[in-house]
C-alpha cells in the first residue's frame, strides 16, 4: 500500500461516536477544507517516514480531541506542527483550524523528547480516530474493542508500509492491544496522569538520551496544560 492509498483508505471510514480528521469537519474550530488539509499534513508525513532507513514508529491508544484530531498528525498538537516539519525534513505541515493554536499535555512531552531523539518517528494509534462521548463530541474516551478490531487492518498496512527498526507502545493500553496483534514493541509509561517523568526516562533509555533535562518550548509544562 503507498500513502496516498493508506490516506484514502483512511477518509473512507466512518463510525459512530468517532471523529475521523481525515473525513469530517468539525463546525466549531475547522477551517471549510480541514478534511483536506489534514490528509495532506498526514501524507506527507507518512511520505517521510517510509523514505528514513530504520525509522522507528510510536504508538499510542487513540487521538484527543486536542492533538491529532485537529491537526491530523497522531501525538501532535498544534503548538508542534512546526516541530513536526522540521524532524521529518522540512515537509510543510499547515493548521487545518482557526482561532487559538490550541495545546495538548500528551503532545508537549512527547515532543520535548523527540526534540533529544532528533531522528524521523512515525507517529500513530492503536485506534486511528477520535474516539468521544455520544453527547459531547470535545470529549476523550477510551476506544472500545469493536472499534479497535474494525480498524487492525490500517494498522498492519501501516507498520508492512514503514518497516519500522524499532516499535514503541505509549502506555499499556497500547502495549496489550499490540501484543494482541502479535506485534513486537518496546513499552513506556503513558505521560498522562503523572506519568510524564516515567515516559521520559523511558524513552531516554530506548535512544540512549543522557541529559534528561525536559525543555517544553516555551509552553506551561504539561500538567499545567489542559
Amino acid at each position: 500500500m503507498t500513502p496516498t492509498a493508506f490516506v484514502d483508505a483512511l477518509q473512507s471510514a466512518s463510525l459512530p461516536n468517532v471523529f475521523n480528521p481525515w473525513r469530517d469537519q468539525c463546525a466549531v474550530c475547522d477551517r471549510s477544507d480541514a478534511p483536506s488539509l489534514r490528509r495532506e499534513n498526514l501524507r506527507l508525513f507518512l511520505e517521510r517516514a517510509v523514505e528514513v532507513d530504520a525509522a522507528t514508529m510510536w504508538i499510542g491508544r487513540d487521538l484527543g480531541y486536542r492533538g491529532g484530531r485537529r491537526t491530523g498528525v497522531p501525538l501532535t498538537d498544534e503548538v508542534h506542527l512546526a516541530s513536526a516539519s522540521a524532524l521529518m525534513g522540512d515537509i510543510t505541515l499547515v493548521r487545518a483550524t482557526e482561532g487559538p493554536v490550541v495545546a495538548e499535555r500528551t503532545a508537549a512531552v512527547v515532543w520535548s523528547v523527540l526534540r533529544r531523539v532528533q531522528r524521523p518517528t512515525m507517529l500513530w494509534n492503536v485506534f486511528p480516530f477520535h474516539p468521544h462521548l455520544a453527547e459531547d463530541p470535545m470529549s476523550n474516551r477510551p476506544h472500545t474493542r469493536v472499534e479497535r478490531d474494525a480498524t487492525w487492518p490500517l494498522l498492519e498496512a501501516l507498520i508492512e508500509m514503514v518497516q519500522p527498526a524499532r516499535i514503541v507502545a505509549i502506555g499499556r493500553d497500547a502495549s496489550q492491544a499490540l501484543a494482541d496483534l502479535g506485534v513486537a514493541c518496546d513499552a513506556v509509561r503513558h505521560p498522562s496522569y503523572g506519568g510524564q517523568a516515567e515516559f521520559v526516562a523511558g524513552m531516554h533509555a530506548l535512544y540512549d538520551v543522557v541529559d534528561a533535562q525536559l525543555s517544553f518550548g516555551g509552553l506551561e509544562p504539561p500538567s499545567m496544560l489542559n
